[in-house]
């Protein structure tokens, strides 16, 4: 029986299906009728164990549905930190972002890994070679700079990721396109260069936009974070059900 993994990020949920540590069908769903999407995706099959990730703590209401559409429910949020102490983990981390650093942590097991967050914010981990967490950082996520600018600074407009950057802007929406981007660019190479002797690992809903920007060699793995619950889905399988 499949297990299925959720990822209740702060603008989006991420769901896929796993058999082990390998993620199967995977969904993305942004918007107000979160409740009917999960339900869509539970309608035809009922997973064996269930691993929810959450920004916010779930409510009873919605820790009950979830517990009725599984046989085995583990719920990762603010009020249940056992698993980030399991994996040696601070408590301050928040799940998707722990789930993030435990997936590099699998797949590049042996090497010092500099781990990019794109998101909502941009986090910056790192792990050493022997997969210790070695602290990380926060910083803006690239649409949160852009809206950032238009509330917070009179007159500017709202810009999207653009397609293409120019290296100095030549009109005042080309100018904060490229601050944004090329400030990004800055803070990533500067990051890289500070440990050069890390594997550098792109994740999160810009890592593609930003991979091909960059002049150095970098491993993009969009769903770093469901690889992460997976494995914490497969060990818990391994350890108490079998």
């Amino acid at each position: 029986m499949a297990n299925l993994v959720i990822e209740i990020g702060n603008t989006a949920i991420k769901v896929a299906w796993t058999q082990g540590a390998t993620l199967g069908k995977t969904l993305r769903y942004q918007g107000e009728k979160a409740r009917e999407f999960l339900e869509s995706v539970l309608e035809k099959e009922k997973p064996f164990v269930m691993v929810v990730s959450s920004q916010k703590p779930l409510n009873e209401d919605e820790e009950l549905f979830l517990k009725q559409n599984c046989s085995h429910l583990i719920i990762l949020d603010q009020e249940h930190k056992n698993i980030l102490r399991r994996y040696e983990l601070p408590d301050y981390l928040s799940y998707d972002r722990a789930a993030a650093i435990i997936g590099a942590r699998y797949l590049f097991k042996g090497k010092a890994c500099t781990v990019f967050d794109f998101g909502t914010t941009l986090t910056i981990d790192f792990l050493d070679s022997d997969g210790q967490y070695k602290g990380g950082n926060v910083s803006l996520g690239c649409l949160t700079r852009f809206k950032s600018l238009n509330r917070y600074a009179k007159n500017l407009p709202l810009v999207n990721t653009p397609s293409d950057v120019i290296k100095a802007g030549t009109s005042l929406q080309s100018s904060i396109e490229a601050g944004v981007i090329s400030g990004i660019m800055f803070e990533i190479d500067g990051y890289i260069r500070r440990y050069p002797q890390n594997i550098v690992v792109f994740t999160g809903g810009d890592a593609i936009y930003f991979a091909q920007r960059l002049k150095n060699s970098v491993f993009a793995v969009s769903n770093m974070g469901l690889i992460g619950l997976a494995i914490i889905t497969d060990e818990y399988v391994k350890k108490n059900l079998i």
